[in-house]
């Protein structure tokens, strides 16, 4: 097996397969990736691509299987925890407490293995948005833009969760100022200044 992981055959295959999933095209990538993995199974790159494909093609339990194999033969491949938070995540607008929480124990993992793993910070700031932890979210987008300071998606949440943060402080000053007026107070001081 392992002299099939040097050939140029499985090369030029794992390069086609990651193409394929550049394009958007994970079914291909999966026909390419099926004897890859039947005769690699351990290869790391293989499940990589592999569990990738499954993930755009949201089969999320199949990812989850191939990857937790994959993590216990290669703990410290950053790619593969992160290819595995993605898969307990599912998709984020659905995703459970404890899908979410399976999702950041997988990208800690990949952040131990990788301080710097390419998107792992953003994803957590995606989760911890998503559940009210605006000061965790901001936290990691602003980590994700010092990895990445081209990160559009980063830098455009970074800012939309800080002008949500200054608009909570607002609100709490206010209602801890007493600045805010209470509903009718000064309709009723008028009437009673005309009378």
């Amino acid at each position: 097996m392992a002299g099939f992981e040097q050939s140029e055959q499985f090369r030029r295959a794992l390069n086609e397969s990651a193409r394929l999933l550049r394009q958007n095209r994970p079914g291909e990538a999966i026909e390419k990736l099926m004897p890859l993995y039947e005769q690699a199974p351990d290869h790391p790159d293989v499940a990589i691509n592999l569990g990738g494909a499954y993930i755009m093609q949201r089969k999320w339990q199949r990812a989850v299987a191939l990857l937790r194999a994959a993590v216990k033969v290669h703990p410290d491949n950053a790619m593969l925890w992160a290819n595995l938070g993605a898969a307990e995540l599912g998709r984020l607008e659905t995703a459970g407490p404890r899908q979410q929480e399976r999702a950041i124990a997988a990208y800690q993992r990949s952040l131990q293995a990788d301080p710097e793993a390419p998107n792992v910070h953003y994803h957590l700031g995606l989760i911890y948005k998503e559940r009210g932890e605006l000061t965790r979210a901001y936290a990691f987008f602003q980590r994700a833009l010092e990895v990445n300071p081209a990160d559009r998606d980063a830098r455009y949440w970074l800012e939309r969760v800080g002008r949500a943060m200054a608009q909570a402080q607002r609100e709490r000053q206010e209602g801890d100022n007493g600045t805010k007026p209470h509903p009718g107070s000064a309709r009723g001081e008028e009437d009673g200044a005309e009378s």
